[in-house]
């Protein structure tokens, strides 16, 4: 009975034991430790960091460690890692005979799996913490594989200075990610941490060289190494001081710092590339900065993906500045004329209007918004595609009531640039011509989307946007491939011939300037301003960020392809182009069947007449058009005759306040009349 009982408090004993050891390991053995955040381009390759939150460099835990290092690191620190279960009695054995030897503690025979144990504890060093640090190995080794091991060592194990972990050691000392080390590179990364407070690249680099070169000739004793790679690693220098870690995408970087600190991220950025976009920008930005425009920010989006490719914040960050640090690709600013495009292709997506409609171009009161167009001149009527062109003010004006703000302001919500409900109803008609505000990352975004449902039919977008008729996608990128401003660079001077479809924008008070081009392959955005929202006096969208735009595409990989014509919009087209060939000032204006019509003042509208500087009025211009271009018209102001007019149909008034009926009658008969108050 006495050795059955004994039995039973042995298994007891061993079962508590067990259990213990089970459940003696935490989880997540670094949970408490702090890690820098990294962003990495869309091919791995690190764009920049932000050093973790207790000072150190500590890259966030790797997945897998190159087999250079691991080679090794193994071969340096515990060569039976890959036999052992967390410990190792020959190691230990060895350690004491060259401690007795030494006469003092010299090594302490610990495994790469315990000194992970050790790295996660932080723990003096003493017998009993090296016993514990023993359970806790073989504990682990239960848990993880070995590869899991080896990884935990390479993140937190210490490099010298503030340096902790592979990743970030070969970045800060060999300005390169840890798969592209060489052998002499592995073997100095496997030694440094023996000893990195006395031992590192910028103190006592001979020891160091010569215990890196020790490990090096192990590595070709056992035949790992070939001599022509033993040879060539040991000709293989040390490197210098730290280097600095790369600082590409700033904002970029300081985005995902703020919302996901501490982690890593893989983002859609192309390195090379965004390398050319910061080094472009910053030879603009310098130059506009003699101009008076202080910053400048810009997009590059791949179309078939609707992945941004490249992101510049803000141009030259190494010119000290007020508001430097402000993103302004993500700020919300005036959008100028950059909307109207949307309006045009929504408007003959709801067969609204077709590119040949036409549209008044006079002066117009909408209850007392009276729009100029920018060279404050009118060309009468114009066709809807040749008022984009153009970017004509009035008619788009005209338009967006026609369309309804609201509906208008929907469109654009439901294709991602948020916001735009508030401004319609704040700014009314007037949103058409930058009282709306959005940002450089989501305009630029949504006129890729556009091309890319044309082109390559996404599946999943990102926001939903009502803009999906190809026909009508079509009739706006044509339109926006010919722009043609007053104020528009001359195109021989722009050293891209490569087809665009672009849009520019010029903010009220030269605050912000716009440019947003668009082909099959890529969508780029600029805006020049001012981050602080002073004004820039002289920059407009086409002649400030007109010009940087096209540098960018010139930098772009180029094909040939180009938007194609849908077979279903040749009628409009073919329409279209009949009607932008008239020329003079006035068109024919035919919104109904009527072939009289008065384009200004329009029925039932309130006119305010200006005085000059003498106290003096200079009146106002009556117009009319007709759809006989020969036709004579006859004019009568409240009863009185005024003249008769013939192909330019304009008289000048100069009525008193009050209420008025005008009537015009042409040579066969037919009449129209409205009424008008002046006040």
């Amino acid at each position: 009975m006495r050795v059955r009982r004994g039995y039973l408090v042995l298994s007891g004993v061993m079962a508590l034991l067990f259990v213990g050891w089970l459940i003696c390991l935490p989880k997540d053995l670094f949970r408490h430790v702090p890690y820098s955040t990294v962003v990495l381009d869309r091919e791995g390759e690190l764009l920049g960091a932000r050093i973790a939150d207790d000072g150190q460099w500590r890259f966030p835990p790797c997945d897998s460690v190159p087999a250079k290092y691991a080679t090794a690191v193994v071969e340096f620190e515990d060569r039976g890692f890959w036999r052992h279960p967390g410990f190792s009695v020959k190691a230990i054995g060895r350690a004491v005979l060259q401690n007795i030897k030494a006469g003092h503690v010299e090594s302490g025979g610990s495994t790469i799996t315990m000194q992970v144990v050790r790295l996660s504890r932080n723990k003096r060093r003493t017998l009993w913490q090296k016993i514990v640090e023993t359970v806790l190995a073989t504990r682990l080794e239960a848990r993880c594989t070995k590869q899991e091991i080896l990884c935990m060592y390479a993140s937190h194990a210490p490099f010298g200075g503030n340096v902790v972990g592979l990743e970030a050691a070969a970045w800060r000392y060999l300005g390169c990610p840890p798969e592209n080390m060489s052998w002499a590179e592995s073997a100095l990364m496997a030694v440094l941490p023996n000893a990195p407070s006395s031992m590192h690249v910028s103190k006592n680099r001979p020891k160091l060289l010569e215990k890196r070169n020790r490990l090096l000739a192990r590595l070709r004793a056992k035949d790992i190494l070939s001599e022509s790679e033993y040879q060539c690693a040991l000709e293989e220098p040390l490197p210098e001081e730290p280097k600095p870690l790369p600082s590409l995408a700033y904002h970029e970087v300081e985005y995902y710092n703020s919302a996901f600190h501490g982690e890593k991220h893989v983002t859609d950025i192309d390195a090379s590339l965004q390398s050319r976009l910061e080094e472009l920008t910053t030879t603009w930005n310098r130059e506009l900065r003699e101009g008076g425009a202080p910053d400048l920010a810009a997009v590059v989006v791949e179309v078939k993906t609707l992945k941004t490719v490249a992101y510049c914040g803000n141009a030259d960050l190494d010119t000290a500045r007020p508001g430097i640090y402000v993103d302004a690709a993500a700020s919300y600013r005036s959008t100028g004329s950059i909307l109207k495009p949307l309006l045009y292709c929504a408007a003959i997506q709801e067969d609204l209007i077709s590119p040949g409609t036409l549209l008044p171009d006079l002066p117009m009161n909408f209850n007392g918004f009276t729009p100029r167009n920018y060279n404050h001149e009118f060309s009468g009527a114009v066709s809807a595609r040749e008022a984009l062109c153009k970017s004509l003010n009035v008619p788009f004006v005209y338009l967006l009531k026609q369309y309804g703000i609201q509906q208008f302001c929907s469109v654009l919500e439901h294709s991602g640039l948020w916001r735009m409900q508030d401004s319609g109803r704040r700014y009314g008609l007037s949103l058409i011509l930058g009282g709306g505000e959005t940002s450089l990352d989501r305009i630029t975004w949504l006129y890729a989307s556009m091309a890319s449902i044309f082109c390559y039919e996404p599946e999943n977008l990102k926001y939903d946007s009502p803009l999906k008729d190809k026909r009508a996608i079509w009739c706006m990128l044509d339109a926006m491939a010919d722009v043609n401003r007053p104020d528009e660079v001359d195109r021989d001077i722009v050293s891209s011939i490569r087809p665009v479809a672009w849009k520019t924008g010029t903010s009220y008070g030269s605050r912000d300037a716009w440019a947003i081009g668009v082909t099959p392959d890529y969508a780029v955005g600029v805006w020049v301003g001012n981050v602080q929202g002073g004004g820039c006096p002289g920059i407009t969208g086409a002649r400030t960020a007109g010009p940087v735009m096209f540098d960018i595409f010139n930098m772009l990989p180029c094909t040939d392809e180009w938007f194609q014509q849908p077979e279903d919009c040749s009628n409009l087209q073919d329409k279209s182009q009949e009607q932008v060939a008239w020329s003079g000032m006035e068109r024919i204006f035919m919104l109904d069947s009527t072939p009289l019509r008065i384009i200004y003042p329009t029925d039932g509208s309130t006119l305010s007449i200006p005085r000059q500087l003498d106290g003096g009025t200079k009146g106002i211009t009556l117009s009319a058009v007709h759809q006989d271009s020969h036709a004579e018209l006859f004019w009568h102001m409240d009863g009185d005759y005024l003249g008769s007019t013939k192909d330019v149909h304009k008289t000048t008034v100069n009525p008193l306040p009050g209420n008025h009926t005008l009537a015009v009658m042409d040579d066969k008969g037919n009449s129209i009349d409205i009424s008008f108050k002046v006040i």
